[in-house]
């Protein structure tokens, strides 16, 4: 198994939660007082970037580091899932009873479609990080070779990939949750206006 480097840092014990991943590396070829590192890392399908780096020769110490960021982004991220239940929003995980499952035959460019829980984090194993908006992508055709399914996030308006097999089902304008409508008719609004001024300014 290849050895996940950060610079000339071996990582060599990490864990994601939320939006950042905590990670502690040794450089055994370092000068004594910078051999362990402990850092922030957010990284994509690209490029990882690690961030708030601290160095230590003393492995103790770092690892204390590690435990009380750690400790740290879990709070942050507790207090981020508790807000949807604070506003008495239901956030318990979509099941394929609660959807309509889909085939081979569903188009699914411009559907709401719930994403399985197991696929994602089980920090966000909740409804509000399973219903998305499919704005394309090869695997939301029908029959396609590709399995892409590009999508937005109708709690967050943030945009993630999944593969079509990620896929849980669909759901009708009628099933959705109140803040699953509002968070499709805020972005389809805000795709018609840039749409429009894309327009405008041909």
């Amino acid at each position: 198994m290849d050895k996940r480097m950060a610079g000339d840092y071996e990582i060599i014990q990490s864990f994601h939660i939320g939006d950042q991943e905590v990670v502690l590396g040794e450089n055994v070829n370092a000068p004594p007082e910078e051999r362990y590192m402990c850092a922030y890392c957010q990284q994509n399908e690209i490029v990882a970037l690690y961030n708030d780096v601290l160095v230590s020769d003393d492995f103790c110490e770092i690892t204390k580091l590690y435990g009380e960021r750690l400790s740290q982004q879990a709070e942050k991220t507790r207090v981020a899932m508790f807000r949807p239940k604070f506003q008495g929003i239901d956030t318990t995980p979509l099941t394929k009873t609660d959807c309509t499952p889909i085939s081979h035959e569903d188009n699914l460019n411009d559907k709401v479609v719930v994403i399985k829980p197991e696929v994602l984090r089980r920090e966000y194993q909740m409804a509000t990080n399973q219903i998305k908006l499919c704005t394309g992508g090869f695997g939301a055709s029908p029959h396609s070779r590709g399995s892409a399914c590009f999508c937005v996030d109708l709690y967050s308006g943030k945009e993630a990939r999944f593969e079509r097999q990620d896929i849980l089902g669909t759901l009708k304008s009628e099933q959705l949750p109140q803040w699953a409508a509002l968070g499709l008719e805020r972005y389809q609004s805000e795709h018609r206006q840039k749409s429009n001024k894309g327009r405008e300014e041909r």
